[in-house]
């Protein structure tokens, strides 16, 4: 059973925009959120009312930037790029997600 959306621990959505924008330049919110689910195989599911809500937000915060230009299908689209500040926050979101995954693992651990 995939997890739901709302099982995934606040804040891991913007750590994983920031990252595919990183990755792989600019790119749509349709883009962005099949790549992190194909990324997630699967296991998380977006829709347009959780991947735009949150790019407005990295976008209101100065964390990414946006343009109108044409998508692959030769649609109008907003394309999103992460900014100098995005990176700085990306750094700081992977560091603190690192310390708090290496925390649950030794908390999960089979203490004798």
């Amino acid at each position: 059973m995939s997890p739901a959306l709302s099982e995934v621990p606040y804040g891991t959505l913007d750590l994983v925009i920031l990252k595919t924008l990183n990755s792989l330049g600019a790119q749509h919110g349709y883009g962005i959120a099949r790549r992190i689910e194909q990324v997630a195989r699967g296991l998380l599911a977006l829709n347009q009312g959780t991947i735009y809500p949150a790019l407005l937000r990295l976008e209101q915060k100065g964390w990414i930037g946006s343009e109108w230009g044409t998508s692959e299908n030769n649609r109008r689209a907003k394309f999103y790029a992460i900014t100098r500040a995005g990176r700085k926050q990306l750094a700081a979101k992977e560091e603190s997600w690192a310390r708090t995954v290496a925390m649950v693992n030794l908390l999960l651990e089979d203490h004798q």
